[in-house]
């Protein structure tokens, strides 16, 4: 006989988070509704009430790492039959996927995709009172989402949605299949929770989206990125303005202009190349050549001669011959990327890159990913080396035995010794050692 007494009263919850920074936006609205429930989090798994996991699909790798935590969380099931296990995010939004984790893991309590957090606290309830399991995958976000609570992972430092979706459909990417068609947050939404974050001490905001070069397109006046960029600027308290991600095929004309005359906007830009071959460009459906590609750069560096590039590069792309990768090389040489994050392809089920010919042995791809980052390293720390004696802005991120670290508006990670807790300030160091992946220096006299 099915148990239908009410669960003990959670207390605590867990979130465990894969993926990129749009799943860490969506955990901190997570650990809000939580609270707003009256729950506390618990500092380890083990100690939670409730446990979420939020899940990235990306890559076969992420969700290989989430089966294995599943089965992990059955032992604590086990042990404690309240607690309430729930997954959400990119896996669940898979068909396949999503009937695989409803037969496989009949412990999970709930079940959800990216686009129905606004009933969380409703599904809680059912789960709670009427020990039902929950299994709910939308097809479209609800747009309530942009009231919720959140619990910001910082203290000085925000993510805010500009947008959610992709239109884009690279052949090669699960995105515009789980997170949905693209949809654009209204502005004024968008600055007064810039406002409120600002008044709320926070200095630098990252404005989140799949493309955010697109933002606007689907608006009515069509207000683009450019427009929005110099209305957040424009908010007082607001010291630094990044965002990701920006798509080469939209990057504007207004977009440049804007980056080189608004100084609160970050001298970084994360545009990925995925590949330098043409070939291996079309077919992934990019919508841009290398010539484009390459063309748009010296536009950038013109207008903002201080920036810093970094990228994303797939090797081993189905069909990538050794003279398509020589391609990818040949770019690498020539952008001089400040650091690039680099992938061995995965197939990604029901994307058209997943049933292509010529797919590459794990081998070959593994050989090409280490010569192209034997490539990216001895650029990236040539890169930092440049930087050698000069004196660069830093927002401290941390502080802890007179040691401190933060990020330069080119967003390279700066270690420091400081006499006080300067976190969450701006202060200039003097860089005195580069390394591969970060910089040291000394901190100015005035602070």
């Amino acid at each position: 006989m099915t148990d239908m007494r009410p669960r003990k009263a959670p207390k605590t919850y867990y979130i465990k988070t894969y993926g990129c920074q749009m799943n860490v936006r969506d955990s901190e609205t997570i650990a809000g509704i939580f609270e707003g429930l009256g729950l506390s989090p618990a500092q380890d798994m083990t100690e939670a009430d409730v446990i979420l996991v939020n899940t990235c699909t990306v890559r076969d790798k992420a969700e290989q790492k989430v089966y294995g935590l599943l089965g992990r969380l059955r032992e604590l099931k086990e042990e404690n039959p309240d607690l309430i296990l729930g997954i959400c995010g990119c896996m669940p939004q898979q068909r396949e996927v999503a009937k695989h984790l409803r037969s496989r893991y009949p412990y999970l309590d709930i079940i959800i995709g990216t686009h129905n957090l606004n009933l969380l606290t409703a599904y809680m309830q059912q789960v709670l009172y009427e020990r039902r399991q929950v299994f709910e995958i939308w097809k479209e976000r609800a747009t309530e989402e942009l009231a919720m609570p959140s619990r910001r992972a910082g203290k000085f430092k925000a993510f805010v949605n500009i947008s959610w979706g992709c239109n884009n459909f690279c052949t090669y990417c699960i995105v515009p299949y789980v997170r949905g068609r693209e949809k654009s947050r209204d502005p004024q939404s968008i600055l007064e929770e810039i406002t409120g974050l600002a008044k709320e001490g926070f200095a630098e905001i990252t404005l989140l989206g799949q493309n955010v070069n697109s933002f606007g397109k689907d608006l009515p006046g069509k207000p683009d990125f450019a427009r929005l960029l110099k209305e957040i600027s424009a908010i007082p308290g607001i010291g630094r303005i990044r965002f990701m991600t920006s798509h080469p095929k939209d990057v504007s004309e207004r977009l440049i202009a804007a980056m080189a005359a608004l100084p609160k906007v970050c001298n970084h830009l994360h545009l990925p190349l995925q590949a330098g071959s043409n070939r291996i460009l079309g077919l992934m459906n990019r919508g841009y050549t290398r010539e484009h590609y390459l063309d748009l750069v010296r536009k950038i560096r013109s207008a903002v001669p201080e920036i810093a590039l970094t990228t994303d590069i797939i090797v081993g792309f189905p069909g990538e011959t050794e003279a398509d990768f020589q391609a990818t090389l040949e770019i690498i040489e020539q952008v001089r990327f400040d650091s690039a994050f680099t992938f061995m392809y995965s197939p990604r089920a029901g994307t058209p890159a997943a049933s292509m010919e010529k797919q590459l042995a794990q081998r070959e791809m593994r050989e090409r990913l280490q010569r192209l980052n034997y490539v990216q390293n001895a650029n990236s720390l040539e890169c930092n080396q440049e930087l050698v004696g000069t004196t660069q802005e830093i927002l401290v991120d941390e502080w802890a035995g007179n040691k401190a670290k933060g990020r330069t508006t080119t967003n390279k990670l700066v270690f420091f010794d400081s006499p006080q807790d300067l976190t969450g300030t701006f202060v200039d160091v003097k860089i005195t050692e580069a390394k591969t992946w970060s910089l040291a220096g000394e901190l100015g006299d005035e602070a």
